[in-house]
């Protein structure tokens, strides 16, 4: 933020501040490294320089910092998202990241439960499993058969091998193997719109469903032309370990899955049981803030990953088979920063 009017002759509590852009950083030393830096980007924004108490300085500063993210994800409403502004435990810059509340199966919709034909189901569950990784803490069936195979059978992927890895590691009877669970009993129980070989060129899709997948492709593409390391959606472990002690005890598999729980039930109770009991990594991004100006950059890939996600949303709403869709809601075009709160 632009930093903070302090009458030096006031006592520190309740001493009125203002929002102004030409005070020394040291006056407001009574903000947290947090509202510092969010409150000169805040600042930033506005003419107002009128006194207020800290206090009040603090909330003011929350409250366009939040009516900025809202305006962009409100739309997006098949994963809940919580955005955390946190300090550092070893007096690095704070950070801001983005935190998956959303657990169990994302919702497919028409992909899993319409009419349409299996390969346009099969072409839309294919381009969600190979994209939505990039922004959203999810797994993917071949994450929860990696899982099962190294539980199961000792990192095999075939019958052969998980036989030996059940006998060797489990001591199980040669003779009798009927009640143990194999791969391809596992891949079986897939349906077919969850196999990537059943899915339509896109010369065989109908144009209303190519232009919701080109829409998701494009979507991706613009948010991949920011640098990673940079954007909020960017989640390394090294980081979020310097921001959230502790998470290193949580499972290694994200909250979400692609995995359909109707036929997955068993097999996705025993993966995700350590999540439930010492916590998912659920977070989407984490992103130092070492200066006021990346936040702008901050706010400009949440917007893109926001689109990004409104085009899956809005690829999971669509039902080809059906004359009219849900509507589509629309992301306003990326402001500076949402119209200033009153504090």
């Amino acid at each position: 933020m632009a930093d903070l009017v302090i009458d030096p002759a006031a006592d520190l509590v309740g001493r009125a501040v203002a929002l102004s852009p030409d005070v020394p950083a040291i006056f407001d030393a009574p903000l947290a490294p947090h509202h510092r830096v969010i409150g000169r980007w805040a600042a930033s924004g506005t003419q107002d320089a009128r006194a207020c108490k800290r206090l009040e300085a603090r909330r003011h500063i929350e409250a366009v910092f939040e009516a900025a993210v809202l305006e962009i994800l409100d739309p997006i409403d098949i994963v809940d998202l919580r955005i955390a502004v946190l300090n550092s435990e070893a007096d690095g810059p704070p950070a801001i990241a983005i935190v998956c509340e959303s657990l169990g199966q994302l919702d497919l919709g028409w992909i899993e439960a319409g009419d349409a034909p299996m390969a346009w189901r099969a072409a839309a569950y294919r381009m969600l499993e190979q994209t939505l990784g990039r922004v959203l803490p999810v797994f993917s069936y071949q994450d929860l058969f990696d899982e099962m195979s190294l539980y199961y059978w000792d990192g095999a992927a075939d019958d052969e091998g998980a036989r030996r890895g059940l006998i060797e590691c489990h001591g199980a009877d040669a003779e009798d193997l009927d009640g143990h669970m194999l791969p391809s009993e596992l891949d079986e129980r897939r349906p077919g719109w969850m196999i990537a070989a059943n899915a339509a060129p896109p010369n065989r899709l109908p144009a209303a469903l190519r232009r919701k997948l080109a829409d998701l492709r494009a979507a991706l593409e613009a948010l991949g032309k920011l640098s990673s390391e940079a954007g909020a959606w960017y989640f390394d472990f090294e980081i979020a370990s310097e921001y959230l002690p502790g998470i290193e005890e949580c499972a290694s598999l994200p909250p979400l899955t692609l995995v359909p729980f109707e036929p997955f039930a068993r097999e996705l109770d025993d993966v995700m049981r350590s999540g439930m009991e010492m916590g998912f990594m659920d977070i989407a991004g984490i992103c130092p803030l070492s200066d006021a100006a990346f936040i702008e950059d901050w706010f400009a890939s949440l917007h893109l990953g926001a689109k990004f996600l409104l085009a899956a949303q809005n690829l999971i709403r669509f039902d080809p088979p059906k004359s009219r869709s849900l509507p589509c809601p629309i992301i306003a075009p990326t402001s500076r920063r949402a119209a200033t709160a009153s504090s």
